[in-house]
């Protein structure tokens, strides 16, 4: 944990968004707890969504665990740059829609959860923080085999997904029940925030602001 304070207030932060935003899964908790007319319907949903969310960004995590002691950081942050603007230009042009049905499983679910988050850039939101983590400062010559630098590395990895997913969960969890229990899902109509659409437009600045801070 000798991360700079704003790194993990980054990873949680961006966990928070992706669990307020109803793409991300609290939408289709509420709907199967309606469905089965019980509140534990809805915390039992949340953790293959917690679970395919984590998969996610644990896929981009430990490619960059990979590619750091072996990729100049130049190049991995101008890469990474692009896919982030890319990402976000896709995600204002293109509707993609992951389809399941609504009597799904745990695989299923997990399944869908994890296409939600590649789809929407999860885990490529989070590389210009974890560029910047203790992970990434391995350094060239440090690559072995094709494994993490050393142990600390791949315990900086998977604390980050934790944190990131945790904050992720506690958000989706809470709007998912106040929804539930409280509100329903008619305020939807009326006048719910294009969350993708203010996510898209973070990734292309997330993109653009990572490139123009190595300037």
């Amino acid at each position: 944990m000798s991360e700079p304070v704003w790194t993990w207030a980054a990873l949680v932060g961006l966990g928070a968004f992706h669990g307020i935003n109803p793409a991300m899964g609290w939408l289709f908790a509420v709907a199967l707890g309606l469905q089965e007319k019980r509140a534990g319907a809805v915390f039992a949903a949340l953790v293959p969504l917690g679970l395919g969310h984590a998969l996610s960004v644990a896929f981009v995590v430990v490619a960059l665990a990979l590619l750091v002691p072996v990729v100049r950081p130049d190049i991995l942050n101008i890469a990474a740059a692009l896919l982030l603007v890319g990402l976000g230009i896709w995600r204002l042009t293109a509707r993609h829609r992951a389809r399941v049905g609504m009597r799904v499983g745990f695989g299923g679910l997990t399944w869908w959860s994890f296409l939600m988050a590649t789809g929407h850039g999860a885990g490529a939101m989070l590389l210009p923080v974890l560029l910047r983590m203790k992970m990434g400062e391995a350094g060239h010559g440090a690559y072995h085999g094709g494994h993490f630098a050393n142990a600390d590395d791949l315990e900086m990895a998977l604390l980050a997904v934790g944190v990131h997913t945790a904050a992720m969960l506690a958000v989706a969890g809470g709007v998912a029940f106040a929804v539930f229990r409280w509100v329903g899902v008619a305020f939807l109509r009326r006048g719910w925030i294009n969350l993708d659409l203010v996510w898209a437009c973070a990734l292309i600045l997330a993109g653009l602001g990572s490139v123009a801070a190595r300037l």
